[in-house]
């Protein structure tokens, strides 16, 4: 994973150029795959590096294509929410694959239950920079979340 200051995400396709997901179908439906684009929360990261007994695991390690600092990404799945110029709809909880035990041994088991982050469906394209507000988005107004962005 690259660290990068902007991103450029697109309607139902994901991360533009993003080889892993960009534009990937659904085996099942034949339809665009909702695992469009990933988050996780820095704190979760410095957590799970804390009990196993690491100073820190380094930001892109996990494999995430956003990571988030002072929001609960759990607590929004079922949510849209709007970070930048484009608009998210967080769908479920992210499972860890088996390359985080090659970071650290149990780190995928750690990340299970819900401490791994989000899996979101991109609704409305445009750029995400590095210090965005992420606000969610309520009926017709909008509720900004004291967050941002650390890495995207």
């Amino acid at each position: 994973m690259l660290n990068v200051e902007e991103i450029a995400v697109v309607e139902s396709k994901g991360i533009l150029d993003e080889p892993r997901y960009f534009g990937r179908m659904s085996r099942d439906t034949g339809q665009p795959s909702k695992r469009q684009l990933t988050l996780i929360e820095r704190e979760q990261i410095a957590e799970h590096a804390a009990t196993l007994g690491l100073q820190s695991i380094p930001p892109g390690a996990v494999r995430s294509n956003i990571e988030t600092a002072d929001i609960d990404l759990i607590s929004l799945i079922g949510k849209e929410i709007e970070i930048g110029e484009v608009v998210l709809r967080f769908y479920a909880p992210r499972d860890p694959c088996v390359k985080m035990d090659a970071i650290c041994q149990g780190l995928r088991e750690l990340m299970m239950n819900n401490r791994q982050g989000v899996l979101a469906q991109v609704i409305r394209s445009g750029k995400i920079q590095v210090g965005d507000v992420i606000k969610v988005r309520v009926s017709a107004r909008e509720e900004t979340m004291p967050a941002s962005t650390t890495g995207a």
